[in-house]
């Protein structure tokens, strides 16, 4: 396994901010009390941990002829995703917690802060950090080890499906999960581009955000 000049593992900043998501998420389950600060925290211990991960961030380079392509697609994959929950019974995978603070938050302020630090973390930073892991690092370290070897977009079959496969696993919604990584799968093979499918993701997320917001559809949240 390749380190970098500081000794530490390749694989290591791709994995770290997913996994502290990840886990502060299962405690926000466990206390719902105090979802709001856990949520902040969270949103803030992410941050600094993809600041440290720093040099991951050359995967994602400023592109924007492919800005129009990726949302366009980030829209219909948002409507792929809410048409499915509207119309389709099937079984997920768990529950989201279903959040509303305007039942659950009585100060004015600090409900616009936690609606403005969700956006936040729905639009930009989930993006970015699953779009490391899952598209950047995932896909070639499901290919090969040496997954730095790899240039971005070439991955096997099999890289492809477990990469798939494990996101819709990460998701209640297993099946419009699943459609939605193929599709991010498809991107960043044509495009090469990291960039194309953050934007993708952004636009779905920020959509969903919108969506749940005016249509109070907490379980989305």
């Amino acid at each position: 396994m390749q380190k970098t000049r500081n000794s530490t593992p390749d694989w290591l900043p791709y994995v770290l901010p997913m996994a502290l998501f990840l886990g502060l998420t299962y405690l926000e389950g466990k206390v719902p009390e105090n979802y709001v600060w856990i949520y902040f925290g969270k949103i803030a211990v992410v941050v600094a941990a993809l600041v440290w991960a720093r040099p991951t961030w050359k995967d994602i380079k400023w592109e924007p002829k492919l800005i129009p392509l990726s949302a366009v697609l980030g829209l219909v994959l948002f409507a792929i995703w809410v048409g499915i929950e509207k119309y389709v019974a099937y079984p997920h995978l768990g529950d989201r917690s279903a959040y509303n603070p305007w039942e659950k938050i009585s100060d004015p302020g600090l409900r616009s802060a936690f609606v403005a630090v969700r956006f936040f973390g729905l639009v930009l930073v989930v993006p970015f950090m699953e779009e490391l892991f899952w598209r950047s690092f995932g896909l070639r370290y499901a290919t090969q080890t040496d997954f730095q070897a790899l240039p971005i977009g070439k991955f096997s079959m099999a890289g492809a499906l477990i990469v798939c496969g494990l996101f819709g696993l990460a998701h209640p919604e297993w099946i419009p999960a699943l459609i939605f990584a193929g599709a991010m799968t498809v991107l960043v093979a044509r495009t090469k581009s990291v960039f194309a499918c953050f934007v993708a993701h952004a636009v779905t997320n920020l959509a969903l955000g919108i969506y749940v917001v005016t249509q109070g559809a907490w379980a989305l949240w």
